[in-house]
């Protein structure tokens, strides 16, 4: 298994990134915690897990170990795929999934898209002895992006890329916008993921 890969980000949007590694372009599905950490950088050493499935091989990027390792955690539990496992760790940040999993909140969980009561208690259940709670949650600083056009493409796209039809995705977006106009890219896909 693939560790670590290091090199140039060459492409990096809030769902996919493409890092090139002695003239090797590997495409990575990533959460937008990894997105943020790896936003307006131009290289980056990304921790690997790679999907061999029937029909194609995915590899998943993560900026930290602890992201990697939760992202497991949660593919370990029934009904819990990869792309599922990307949209919690999009939606929360690796300490603060902590804290819901060892408080057992599972309205934070359910208030992902794709997560109902019963995958949530799921949850719960499977990993409450496997991870430790963290003593003061790290909160992510993001600088906001100028230019509404651009946030609006790239939180759509990003949306689209984890499944959300375009429409709706946009509907989100704009509303978001209207209120907030000020948000960053990462905090506006991170309020869709909770609308849509």
């Amino acid at each position: 298994m693939i560790e670590y890969i290091k090199g140039e980000i060459v492409e990096l949007t809030p769902a996919r990134m493409i890092l090139e590694c002695s003239g090797i372009g590997y495409e990575f599905n990533i959460s937008l915690n990894t997105y943020s950490a790896y936003n307006g950088k131009s290289a980056g050493k990304i921790y690997v897990y790679e999907v061999i499935r029937e029909d194609a091989h995915l590899l998943f990027g993560f900026a930290e170990k602890i992201e990697r390792e939760l992202f497991l955690l949660l593919t370990s539990v029934s009904g819990v795929g990869p792309n599922t496992a990307r949209m919690i760790l999009s939606s929360l940040p690796p300490s603060e999934l902590i804290q819901v999993i060892s408080t057992k909140n599972e309205t934070a969980l359910t208030a992902v898209k794709g997560i109902g009561a019963k995958t949530a208690q799921r949850i719960l259940v499977d990993l409450k002895s496997k991870v430790k709670p963290v003593e003061g949650i790290a909160v992510s600083s993001t600088s906001p992006v100028l230019g509404n056009t651009a946030i609006v493409e790239e939180a759509v796209a990003a949306l689209v890329m984890l499944g959300f039809q375009k429409a709706a995705s946009q509907k989100a977006v704009n509303t978001i916008l209207k209120g907030s106009p000020m948000l960053a890219v990462e905090q506006v896909i991170k309020t869709a993921l909770r609308m849509l």
